[in-house]
């Protein structure tokens, strides 16, 4: 792989990562997401350029992806918590659920295509930015939140298409909420703490779904770059603060349309990826 021995290349490539992370640690306290649809395509154009076939690659990604959520949804969610404005009786009913939607999506990340993650992460994106990006204007399916039995059903799946996107859920548990008239500030504050929910076992997955592949980077354990990790984290915990302080700031109208635009933005890069 030239890129490996190319001095220059992994020297862009290391302050390439050290900038995803403040993006990273900024979007988690902002929108109460793990940074994934930041860090995904980000890993993902990294690992191609040093020389990695996609079906590597995009696993890749979305396995490191989940290990950098871990520290910053803590941080995001303390951030939030300390506001009191994360719903913990929700995350109680949601906490089992969710790790088993994880472990099933991290079950299929050993076979699935490059293209399964990509479709999974726009089709989301797409829907939920649709959704703020209208001022949520006629998706409203009740007010209030459903029976525990409905919500544990939610569960699973944010889990399992959290697992397939390399995110902490943010974008899935905020449509869901929102759906059922929870607050904008509320469900924000309370994806946050869905992120940590998601971020442990899946990352604990994707580790043992790509375990003794030999065409991994010398650096990773499964599908999870230890190297790209390190260099991630530190200016993303540096920035997750700024991000809380901040969506706390916004007005509700606001924050739906920041997020709405981030998630076309990050769609549409994957759009391009296929059709190129």
């Amino acid at each position: 792989m030239e890129a490996l021995s190319d001095p220059e290349t992994l020297v862009t490539l290391a302050f390439s990562l050290v900038a995803a992370g403040a993006a990273i640690g900024f979007l988690a306290g902002l929108f109460g997401i793990g940074g994934g649809a930041i860090s995904v395509p980000v890993f993902f154009e990294i690992f191609s350029v040093l020389g990695y076939a996609s079906d590597v690659a995009m696993p890749l990604a979305v396995g490191t992806s989940l290990a950098v959520i871990i520290p910053t949804s803590i941080n995001s969610a303390r951030g939030h918590y300390k506001r009191g404005t994360v719903d913990v009786s929700l995350l109680r009913v949601w906490a089992v659920p969710i790790l088993l939607g994880v472990l099933a999506g991290s079950a299929i990340a050993r076979f699935a295509t490059p293209e399964v993650f990509q479709v999974v992460f726009i089709a989301v994106g797409l829907v939920n930015a649709t959704k703020l990006l209208s001022g949520g204007k006629g998706w409203r399916l009740r007010d209030g939140l459903p029976s525990r039995a409905i919500l544990r059903v939610y569960g699973a799946v944010i889990g399992l298409l959290s697992a397939l996107m390399g995110i902490g859920g943010g974008a899935i548990s905020n449509l869901v909420m929102t759906l059922h008239g929870v607050p904008i500030h509320r469900a924000i504050s309370t994806s946050a703490g869905v992120g940590v929910l998601i971020a442990i076992p899946g990352t604990i997955g994707y580790m043992v779904a790509g375990y003794g592949r030999p065409d991994l980077p010398p650096d990773a354990i499964g599908f999870v770059s230890l190297a790209t990790f390190a260099l991630t984290i530190p200016t993303s915990l540096m920035t997750t603060r700024l991000g809380v302080s901040l969506a706390h700031a916004l007005s509700r109208r606001a924050l739906e349309t920041g997020f709405g635009l981030f998630l076309v933005l990050v769609c549409a890069r994957f759009i391009w990826d296929m059709l190129a």
